[in-house]
């Protein structure tokens, strides 16, 4: 699968790295293999209590993202959402954590699935380079809707790494990514899921095409009663 990406010069891989091993493992075979590093952007789990121990306990997660090659650290969103003060629009604290990243040696960001959380980065100047957030054209697992989201992309002062753009499976890989990168800025990305080479060949071609203005070559559809319609 992850060949299967390279053939496009697809490199980066977005994932909690620093929690889970056994995939850097594999990771770290495959580029062995075949003598390309990928670009890993961890989004690692901290500790945000307001105490000494919590965030030293969150420096060593920080160092342990530095040390398995990660480029990027943007603090996840179960973690990073804990600091929001929607009363003052701001994220109290934040800095001392993107100067843990800094100091490690990687690339700070956070991950929204509150959309507050860039409004109130990008108000406050945080030392954030880019963020992640969830949109697709459901709405799915998104905190309001679909078109107050997409104008918080637009305004976001850094690019944006979008989530979910198939709404986890609720619509089809054509749909989901048509939509997204007709709607999205050129500098921001999708990222999307696989499970094998087939789907990544299949949602290349598709976001090719949205992105050249074509319809994608893509095989016939699976449908039980085809007909000289249906191909």
């Amino acid at each position: 699968m992850l060949n299967a990406f390279l053939q496009y010069g697809i490199d980066a891989l977005m994932a909690p790295f620093s929690s889970h091993p056994a995939a850097l493992d594999k990771i770290k075979n495959i580029q062995d293999k075949i003598g390309k590093k990928f670009i890993l952007i961890d989004t690692p789990i901290l500790n945000m209590d307001d105490s000494e121990a919590a965030r030293k306990e969150a420096k060593a997660v920080i160092k342990t993202s530095a040390e398995i090659g990660s480029a990027f650290c943007l603090i996840h969103h179960s973690c990073c959402e804990q600091l929001i003060n929607k009363n003052k629009q701001t994220m109290p604290r934040l800095p001392d954590y993107t100067d843990m990243i800094r100091d490690a040696g990687l690339i700070p960001g956070l991950s929204a699935h509150m959309p507050e959380v860039i409004q109130y980065s990008d108000k406050n100047n945080y030392d954030v380079e880019t963020y992640i957030q969830l949109f697709n054209c459901m709405g799915f697992l998104m905190q309001i809707e679909v078109e107050s989201v997409i104008k918080i992309i637009h305004e976001a002062k850094k690019p944006v790494m979008t989530i979910k753009p198939m709404a986890a499976g609720r619509v089809s890989p054509y749909v989901g990514l048509t939509f997204n990168w007709n709607v999205l800025r050129e500098k921001d990305m999708i990222t999307v899921g696989c499970i094998n080479e087939h789907e990544v060949h299949e949602d290349v071609e598709i976001s090719f095409a949205a992105l050249e203005k074509r319809l994608p070559d893509l095989e016939g559809r699976g449908s039980p009663g085809k007909t000289s319609i249906i191909r």
